[in-house]
């Protein structure tokens, strides 16, 4: 008997093949709650010119959609491979029950989807990275985190 865990993920292994198939890129993921598949996902990075359209960020945008809500509470994401940097922090945010992948970071990066040059990068102070960050510090910086905490209406993150 294959556990729930196995056929989520084998789901989301042919939904990137389909995606690679046909054109797009090789990923897919799944939001579930409650053994219910509530997103379904592939990387849109090239058929929608969008480098931030990643499986696991479209999972997350299209169930936050169905869920009414910007948090993952009592989900599971489920993904074809080891998220990237940009999606571990989105997962983090989304703040999901577990995570669950199939292949890989270096199965990933054999077929050209190396992202380790990024956690390199962020291990960098912000002027040595090979995309500088450069930090201006302005008087008025602080003046939309204090209007954030003054906010009685706000939605606490």
């Amino acid at each position: 008997m294959n556990c729930p865990h196995t056929q989520f993920l084998q789901e989301c292994l042919q939904l990137a093949s389909d995606s690679a198939a046909s054109g797009g890129g090789p990923f897919a993921a799944l939001v579930v709650k409650n053994n219910t598949v509530i997103a379904r996902a592939c990387n849109t990075v090239t058929s929608g010119l969008d480098p931030t359209a990643h499986a696991e960020v479209n999972a997350i945008r299209a169930a936050c959609q169905t869920l009414q809500s910007h948090q993952l509470t009592d989900c599971i994401i489920y993904s074809s491979c080891e998220p990237c940097p940009m999606c571990l922090g989105a997962i983090y945010w989304a703040r999901p029950t577990a995570v669950y992948f199939a292949a890989d970071h270096k199965q990933a990066a054999a077929a050209g989807f190396d992202d380790s040059f990024i956690y390199r990068q962020i291990k960098k102070d912000g002027a040595d990275r090979t995309i500088p960050f450069h930090h201006v510090d302005l008087s008025q910086s602080e003046r939309p985190f204090s209007r954030w905490q003054q906010n009685s209406q706000r939605t606490d993150y």
